[in-house]
């Protein structure tokens, strides 16, 4: 049995071109859940739906929420519709709720990232856990608009051309290892 057949949502789940959605792999979306996991009660899963349908801890789940902008996951009842161009329009009281955020936007450029920048300071509890993912050139941008810095393992995303980082405001043993799914330069 492959890994992809061990993960439910990479199974069921097509990716969209219309929301620039590229999947992680089975591996790379088991650690981000471990991290999750390990340093979470609420998780927000911005743009990460593959990361909150893989929890699989219902007492996890039930405190977390997925915001996404794709509407098939609608009538889960922790989905939260999310257009990141309107970063903060969302319910008052998700306001400071999340101890763990993961956040994949669907682009990568300074102007989405401003825009879920805020969104993710919106989300937030004092002293949050963030988990970012983007190329490694948008390093100092990520670590100006939030106080991540670039980890080690680098994320595995089969369909998708170029490479990913991953970007924490923590240390995480996890993270400091080296995806094996990533060839060496």
């Amino acid at each position: 049995m492959s890994a992809s057949e061990r993960n439910r949502f990479l199974v069921r789940t097509d990716e969209k071109a219309e929301f620039n959605q590229y999947w992680y792999s089975a591996a790379t979306i088991a650690l981000l859940v471990d991290e999750a996991r390990e340093f979470g009660t609420a998780v927000a899963c911005v743009s990460t739906p593959s990361v909150f349908f893989s929890l699989k801890d219902r007492t996890l789940m039930a405190n977390s929420r997925v915001f996404d902008i794709d509407e098939q996951w609608a009538s889960t009842p922790e989905f939260v519709r999310y257009d990141y161009k309107e970063p903060t329009a969302l319910s008052p009281d998700l306001r400071g709720s999340f101890d763990f955020i993961v956040v994949d936007p669907p682009f990568i450029t300074r102007d989405v990232w401003e825009l879920y920048a805020q969104t993710v300071r919106f989300l937030m509890k004092p002293g949050a856990r963030l988990l970012l993912s983007s190329v490694a050139e948008n390093e100092a941008m990520l670590h100006e608009l939030l106080g991540v810095s670039r980890v080690v393992f680098q994320p595995s995303i089969p369909h998708l051309v170029y490479q990913y980082s991953l970007f924490a405001n923590y240390e995480s043993p996890r993270l400091g290892a080296r995806n094996p799914e990533i060839p060496e330069d």
